[in-house]
């Protein structure tokens, strides 16, 4: 039997197919919320998750639904398909650019969006399998953990690729947390280490079949810790990054005049389980 949907109906179902063509194109973050922990998944895997604006745009909306929602406690990051976490910002945007003041309009926008990332107050874990490169690399740098399957790359070739050059903020970031040789190794030598090639600490290298279960445990680990220790402690090193004189007196101000605190404070003495509320 052939069912004919009425006009408004078939109208209804040419939208939704148009948004799925243009979500299929274009990518999508997806975004779940699941208790304490939020769930960020970069769906494009037809171009191994390669970021469209309008990811990025989503990627920062998302961001701002995290910092508005005060249970989550801590937010996983994670590619789609399994091949890659992100491999960079999809090249066929730049076909529009025609003088280098698109490119500096293109840096400011990349250092929004990374700077959203990096500035969210709860723990950040990339989940990283196959490649993080680029713009991957640089979402996956502003985490606070990361987690990777044996050789998973990370890296940022762009000498041998597009020839194009990150911002300061961005080499300063991948700086801080790699160290300068590797990140001259990255830069100049277009190398793409493996995970288990990082300097120690930088990654945690995982069996694929225990992924799953060692993302929880950290995500457990995080949420049982006092939430505006947490906090605090990811901005002052975010501003410490910046400004090692930064202020620190409203954070320490905060954090000692919480009731988390005076709980903190009964719960040791009481030698019992702190009930941490973030406040």
């Amino acid at each position: 039997m052939n069912v004919v949907a009425k006009p408004e109906a078939a109208k209804s179902e040419a939208v939704k197919s148009e948004a799925a063509r243009a979500e299929s194109s274009e990518g999508t973050v997806r975004l779940a919320i699941e208790g304490p922990v939020a769930r960020l998944t970069f769906d494009r895997p037809s171009a191994r998750n390669a970021m469209t604006w309008r990811m990025y745009e989503e990627l920062a909306d998302a961001c701002r639904v995290i910092s508005a929602t005060r249970e989550v406690r801590v937010a996983v990051l994670r590619g789609a398909g399994g091949k890659a976490f992100i491999a960079g910002t999809d090249i066929e945007q730049f076909r529009a650019f025609s003088s280098g003041g698109d490119g500096i309009a293109y840096e400011e926008k990349v250092e929004h969006y990374v700077g959203t990332l990096e500035a969210l107050a709860v723990p950040t874990v990339a989940v990283v399998e196959g490649w993080a490169v680029g713009g991957g690399m640089a979402l996956a740098n502003a985490c606070d953990f990361r987690l990777a399957t044996p050789g998973a790359r990370f890296g940022v070739p762009i000498a041998r690729t597009l020839g194009n050059c990150l911002s300061a903020s961005n080499v300063q970031r991948l700086v801080a947390t790699l160290g300068v040789s590797t990140v001259k190794r990255m830069l100049l030598l277009a190398e793409t280490p493996k995970a288990e090639e990082l300097p120690p600490g930088y990654v945690t290298v995982v069996p694929p079949e225990e992924l799953d279960a060692r993302v929880a445990e950290l995500c457990a680990r995080l949420v049982s810790h006092a939430p505006i220790t947490l906090r605090v402690t990811k901005e002052m090193l975010r501003r410490l990054a910046h400004d090692p004189d930064a202020a620190d007196a409203d954070l320490v101000r905060e954090t000692y005049g919480s009731a988390d605190f005076r709980e903190g404070v009964e719960a040791f003495l009481g030698k019992r389980p702190p009930a941490w509320r973030g406040e």
